[in-house]
């Protein structure tokens, strides 16, 4: 039978993710300069109609098509989520009992549906929409200030169904999936598939673009951080959402992926002020919101596999690691990463898949294999170097090529020209300003 319950909580949870798209709007939209806020923000926000239509087009069926066989690829079969409807409909005239049939936990592990009791299978449709829609977002803070719109919106269109999808296949697949099954590599809600894919690909793609004018003399200060407060916690209510909804049920496990979330968020937060404090003198809240993300982003990969206790010290890992990567390391390579999706994400993202190998109970990892500190075995700490390793070397080549093709389509060049630039992207692409009394001083 249908679980009501956890179809209840699975329709939350997708709509909490969903929340959490505008939420980076109004965070990176506080982040940026006054004259390219509306900029920023269109980014994001054109990630839910771009990845929406992608997704249900042909993102589904690259990801979690076809029967798992094939290491980096789902299939064809679900083609416009046609065949998912279409059972739907056909279990639905033959017994009154067709959505238990059909248990979303059932149709990801590749179970057989008819021993699963869960949620209806079409949840997950939307439920994996809302997690391709807020990657590829992230992607766009490293671009802020810069890169032709409709250039962002082609390599979003195309990102998201030759490298998201493969990759969300070879991590959470099945068995024959590359990373989660072949390699053993745990990633609970995303830290390869979310958070190291965009932060890599705003890496590559603020390479290709070059620095934003003024970079490394100016002081690119946040215009508004309430904005930033305000987005940092809609993504914080809808990242329980992210975390606890990728238990696909809810239970026991889905309420410790719920503690872990808060805790490591909290760690991190305090971390940050910490550390901000000894190395500037002043906590400041654009800090404490920064860290509070950070600490969402290390726990991601292991939301359900540690203890709440691994959590509070993944959230006071990474906030020293991240400030490392947004306030030297970004100015001793050079490269204008805007609002720090690199920093934040692909960092924050590496450091909870490392811990995962170390902190994961044994009793809870999805294969035979738990962490280091319980177990004093490598294994799983040797898997989730290479898992992330792969996903490195397959976004990253992958970034590169869809780079070169978009930049060859729009003239051979990703930016915009330097009038409009300082002009800001407000009036020069769009026609509009945020702040309509603004006369363009920034």
């Amino acid at each position: 039978m249908l679980d009501t319950g956890s179809t209840g909580f699975m329709l939350v949870c997708t709509m909490l993710v969903l929340l959490m798209t505008p939420g980076l709007s109004f965070f990176y939209g506080g982040l940026s300069r006054r004259k390219n806020v509306v900029n920023t923000m269109i980014m994001t926000f054109a990630a839910l109609g771009i990845v929406g239509i992608a997704w249900v087009v042909c993102g589904w069926s690259f990801a979690y098509g076809g029967d798992g066989s094939i290491p980096f690829f789902g299939g064809l079969d679900q083609l416009g989520c046609l065949s998912v409807v279409n059972d739907l409909l056909a279990e639905a005239a033959a017994t009154p009992d067709a959505f238990a049939v059909l248990s979303g936990a059932a149709a990801l592990d590749g179970a057989d549906p008819e021993l699963a009791a869960g949620y209806p299978a079409i949840i997950d449709i939307v439920f994996q929409m809302a997690f391709a829609i807020i990657t590829a977002a992230i992607i766009t803070g490293s671009l802020a200030g810069r890169m032709k719109f409709g250039a962002v919106c082609a390599f979003l269109a195309v990102w998201v169904i030759a490298v998201y999808a493969p990759l969300a296949h070879m991590v959470w697949g099945g068995d024959g999936s590359l990373i989660g099954g072949i390699i053993g590599a745990l990633d609970f809600a995303g830290g390869d598939v979310v958070h190291i894919s965009s932060g890599f690909t705003g890496l590559i793609l603020c390479l290709f673009l070059g620095a934003r004018k003024g970079f490394g003399a100016l002081s690119y200060r946040p215009h508004n951080v309430p904005f930033v407060v305000l987005g940092a916690t809609l993504l914080w209510f809808g990242w329980f959402g992210f975390n606890a909804g990728s238990e696909f049920a809810a239970d026991a496990m889905a309420a410790l992926a719920l503690l872990n979330t808060v805790a490591a968020s909290a760690a991190a937060l305090v971390s940050w002020m910490v550390v901000e404090r000894i190395a500037v003198g002043k906590p400041t809240l654009v800090g404490a919101a920064t860290g509070l993300v950070a600490g969402l982003v290390v726990i991601t990969p292991a939301a359900g596999f540690v203890e709440p206790w691994a959590a509070l010290v993944m959230g006071l890992i990474v906030s020293p690691v991240c400030y490392f990567a947004i306030s030297k390391l970004k100015r001793a390579l050079g490269y204008d990463d805007a609002l720090d999706a690199f920093g934040c994400h692909a960092i924050g993202g590496i450091t909870g898949g490392v811990l995962t190998g170390l902190f994961c109970v044994p009793e809870l990892s999805w294969t035979d294999f738990g962490g280091l500190f319980y177990t004093g075995d490598f294994h799983l700490l040797g898997a989730q170097v290479l898992g992330i390793l792969v996903t490195v070397a397959f976004v990253g080549i992958a970034d590169v090529v869809l780079a070169l093709v978009i930049k060859a389509v729009f003239g051979g060049s990703l930016r915009v020209s330097e009038a409009e630039e300082a002009q800001g992207l407000d009036v020069a692409a769009h026609g509009e300003s945020a702040y309509p009394a603004y006369l363009g001083l920034d």
